[in-house]
């Protein structure tokens, strides 16, 4: 692999922890779910990962930002995703709650970093 500067951004790897930790409890929702939530949860995780990365491999700041952009929405989208796999009782509590902590992480991490560019971009 690639050794690019992204890699070492937490929240670049805080989101590569939601891939991980939203496919597990997938595998065990019904196999008639695989092309609904369990779809759905792949594509939102993926995306998270994949727009951090594609905005902070441009130098621009504005390009940086509208990526980081694009990859937030992906956040509450998944937290539709627990409260629906909830609701049909795919996930437990223990999922529910650890699940909800690094959506929230993320989305807090990802919140600031746009400010920071934001910023950076004002100075110039």
């Amino acid at each position: 692999m690639i050794e690019l500067k992204y890699k070492n951004l937490d929240v670049w790897k805080k989101s590569m922890e939601i891939v991980s930790e939203f496919y597990r409890p997938t595998t065990l929702f019904p196999k008639e779910e695989q092309f609904g939530p369990t779809s759905q949860i792949g594509r939102f995780t993926i995306s998270i990962p994949s727009n951090i990365r594609e905005g902070l491999a441009i130098s621009s700041n504005l390009q940086i930002i509208r990526f980081l952009y694009i990859a937030r929405p992906s956040l509450p989208e998944l937290d539709t995703q627990i409260q629906i796999a909830s609701d049909l009782s795919y996930l437990n509590n223990s999922n529910i709650v650890s699940l909800t902590k690094i959506v929230n992480q993320t989305f807090t991490m990802l919140s600031k970093l746009i400010q920071k560019n934001k910023n950076d971009e004002k100075r110039k």
